[in-house]
């Protein structure tokens, strides 16, 4: 398994090397594959969610948490036994997925990830998506079962 710093301090090496007009081809070509894939990672995320609260109402043998998808396309996630709500809003004008949690404590601020486009490799065409938040990729189950885990009440870790 890679570690995310050498990973990042190589496409730090890398950004700083390139020159101007090819950091402008980078930022161009990396935008047009997020623009061009942000509805898959939407899609991907949507139905992570979907996938994580069968697995949780699964487990617990009732219907812990309920999981819509609204008329506008966001994901509204209720906590039955504590009247709490997540609503995950995907943004495709912005590349923006924010999720809201009213289980949060009033100080924690809503999670806001942005769609990026980003080189893989040595040729100009090794490109790839992910979700970032504070410059940094996300695990989007890890995310997920997370704000789960402070929707239902819970601690955000389990050794937390």
């Amino acid at each position: 398994m890679r570690d995310e710093s050498t990973k990042q301090a190589a496409q730090e090496y890398l950004a700083a090397k390139l020159t101007e007009e090819e950091q402008i081809y980078e930022e161009k070509h990396n935008m047009a594959l997020a623009v061009a894939r942000a509805p898959l990672v939407w899609k991907s995320v949507k139905d992570a969610i979907f996938e994580k609260c069968a697995e949780w109402n699964a487990v617990t043998q009732e219907e812990t948490l309920i999981c819509k998808e609204t008329a506008i396309g966001d994901l509204r996630i209720w906590c039955a036994a504590r009247s709490k709500q997540m609503t995950v809003h995907y943004d495709s004008k912005k590349l923006l997925i924010t999720v809201k949690n009213t289980g949060r404590l009033e100080h924690e601020k809503d999670v806001i990830l942005h769609i990026e486009g980003y080189r893989t490799g040595a040729d100009r065409a090794d490109r790839d998506v992910h979700l970032v938040r504070n410059e940094q990729a996300v695990n989007i189950d890890m995310l997920i079962v997370g704000e789960l885990r402070v929707l239902t009440g819970m601690s955000r870790q389990r050794n937390a």
